[in-house]
């Protein structure tokens, strides 16, 4: 007797768990403070998140859905896909932005202030172009708090992962619009060395080296999620 009630107090856990952890998620994402180091810790985070998701997805319990349950998770399927895909233009958006730093990087060393005014400019208009892959992921996102506890998790984790890209790339505009705070801009007032503007840019190309491995891990962790999905679809 002792047996059978634990088996059915364990899947309760872990659900509790994932959405404590996606709710602090949520509100560090949110949070005025946010800063490139705590963007990268985030989508490890996330990534876990996603991880545990994938666990509470393959529990025996969650094996057999009703037909109302298998057409909210049709449309999870069809949003995950949506999602793979502003990942992936992301990531490859980073990795333009690390080869316009590393650009930037030899036109210091060189002193051609020309070609850095060009990187600069050149960074700005590839960060405003990836801003512009959320005009059609906003408005997909679907926000209704569905009975079944699967798909709310799945649909709330696709919702922060969402808002974890879109603010990523407002802080890595940020470096060049706000010119009291910009890393950019601090680094390239006249009064700074090259070595000093060199610095800077690699600061920044690191940063954005880690969001790249943060998407990239991302990424992977939503294919297999989207697997188990398919797997539990198809039975």
């Amino acid at each position: 007797m002792a047996c059978h009630l634990r088996s059915i107090s364990l899947p309760s856990r872990p659900h509790r768990e994932v959405e404590e952890e996606l709710c602090s998620l949520e509100a560090c994402i949110s949070s005025p403070s946010l800063a490139m180091e705590t963007i990268s810790d985030c989508f490890s985070r996330l990534g876990d998140m996603y991880c545990s998701i994938e666990e509470i997805m393959c529990l025996p319990s969650n094996q057999a859905c009703s037909s109302q349950q298998r057409k909210m998770l049709d449309g999870e399927m069809e949003c995950s896909l949506e999602l793979l895909d502003l990942c992936n233009s992301i990531y490859a958006d980073f990795a333009e932005l690390k080869s316009i730093i590393q650009d930037l990087q030899i036109a210091i060393r060189k002193g051609d202030d020309v070609a850095v005014q060009v990187g600069i400019r050149s960074y700005f208009r590839l960060v405003k172009k990836a801003k512009k892959h959320f005009k059609k992921a906003a408005k997909k996102v679907i926000s209704d708090k569905e009975d079944c506890r699967m798909v709310r998790l799945l649909s709330e984790a696709r919702e922060i992962t969402t808002s974890l890209l879109e603010s990523t790339l407002q802080l890595l505009s940020k470096q060049i619009e706000m010119p009291k705070q910009s890393l950019v801009s601090k680094a390239f007032q006249k009064k700074n060395s090259a070595a000093y503007k060199e610095e800077q840019i690699q600061m920044l190309g690191c940063s954005i080296g880690d969001l790249e491995a943060g998407v990239g891990l991302l990424f992977r962790r939503l294919v297999q999620s989207r697997v188990t999905l398919l797997n539990i679809l198809t039975v």
